[in-house]
């Protein structure tokens, strides 16, 4: 019998467009011999509705005449029970989840689903929350003895005491401005004057009421995608080329000529193996599991310094982290079948302590 995957996708986020250009990948590149899959839309209210894959190929998620379901345990699966149909539930095997930003990647959904008792790809509570929040992140990897860039962190409450002239002082002229909870560069912004700061801090304080200040580094960006759980490995490097000022949300996923992906990078074979080696130190101190792309700068003098992790990256047809793997190796269809089989073979092991406690 085939195992039943639930993919879940959208969100509350501003990553809600993002996260169904992923859903729509991973389900159309599944193994469908191995897998039954089940599309479980969650709408910008957060209501968790059964879609379609006709539905989902149209880039959205359908309104409020749809099939709502709520998540329940079942015995001793998860089942989607529909409202309005209470003798009428679909059971569970494994989740997939692809909801990037607040509410999906930030370690909210994944104890939703731990408490449900059920597989699900990615990483755990911990390791999702950490990963999101870049103030919390930097300081375990510098604690860590990983190199990473100079940064300070403001709060809401403390921005009265900010000015633009303290912050170059400490980290240099030009700064890069970042909500602290939100991944896909959505509220980054470059200052190098009074101005361009205060509408970069206004922007960013629009979005979390914590913000990471960051010195700018000049180096290449090159990003590396880990896997695994207990013995996590890294693919080859892949570097991202910019016909812009930085990576921004629209060099992503907008305007494909921004950005260049050059897989493999064309980097030494030290610098290479540095950031590989880095990669699972970051994975590994962070305490992640299933799957994680590891962003680096790579400086002039062969030196890397990690950027940040992000512990559900993008999944679309241009996305990093299946291609350095399609690179190393590992097709698509192949990936998302270890990330699978990664999610059972942790469920079962946390199983098997939980059942030893006395």
């Amino acid at each position: 019998m085939n195992i039943r995957v639930g993919i879940i996708y959208g969100g509350r986020s501003c990553e809600h467009e993002v996260s169904i250009s992923s859903a729509a990948s991973i389900a159309s590149a599944l193994d469908r011999s191995r897998y039954d899959v089940t599309l479980i839309g969650i709408d910008k209210r957060g209501h968790w509705r059964l879609e379609s894959e006709e539905h989902l190929r149209l880039g959205k998620i359908s309104d409020s005449g749809s099939r709502e379901i709520v998540p329940v345990m079942q015995g001793k699966r998860a089942a989607l029970l529909e409202r309005g149909a209470r003798s009428h539930t679909l059971e569970i095997d494994v989740f997939f989840p692809v909801v990037h930003g607040t509410f999906g990647e930030d370690g909210s959904l994944q104890g939703f689903l731990r408490l449900l008792d059920v597989p699900f790809v990615g990483s755990g509570v911990l390791g999702s929350a950490v990963g999101m929040d870049k103030d919390v992140m930097k300081r375990l990897l510098r604690d860590a003895g990983i190199p990473i860039a100079r940064f300070v962190t403001v709060r809401d409450q403390d921005r009265r005491g900010l000015s633009y002239a303290s912050v170059a002082r400490e980290l240099g002229r030009m700064v890069f401005v970042k909500p602290c909870n939100l991944g896909s560069s959505v509220g980054v912004a470059k200052a190098a004057s009074e101005a361009e700061f205060v509408r970069a801090v206004d922007g960013a304080f629009g979005y979390d009421r914590k913000i990471l200040i960051e010195e700018a580094v000049h180096g290449r960006e090159i990003e590396c995608s880990v896997m695994g759980n207990d013995h996590p490995i890294a693919s080859v490097p892949g570097e991202i080329r910019l016909n812009t000022d930085y990576y921004s949300y629209e060099a992503k996923y907008l305007n494909v000529d921004d950005a260049i992906l050059e897989i493999p990078a064309k980097i030494s074979a030290e610098a290479s193996a540095k950031v590989r080696e880095l990669s699972v130190k970051v994975f590994e101190t962070l305490e992640c599991s299933g799957l994680a792309r590891v962003d680096f700068f790579l400086k002039d003098d062969d030196d890397v310094l990690v950027n940040e992790i992000n512990t559900l990256p993008g999944f679309t047809s241009i996305s990093m982290y299946p291609k350095l793997w399609e690179a190393s190796g590992v097709s698509y269809t192949e990936l998302l079948h270890r990330l699978v089989q990664l999610a059972i073979e942790r469920h079962e092991q946390e199983g098997h302590l939980r059942h030893s406690l006395p």
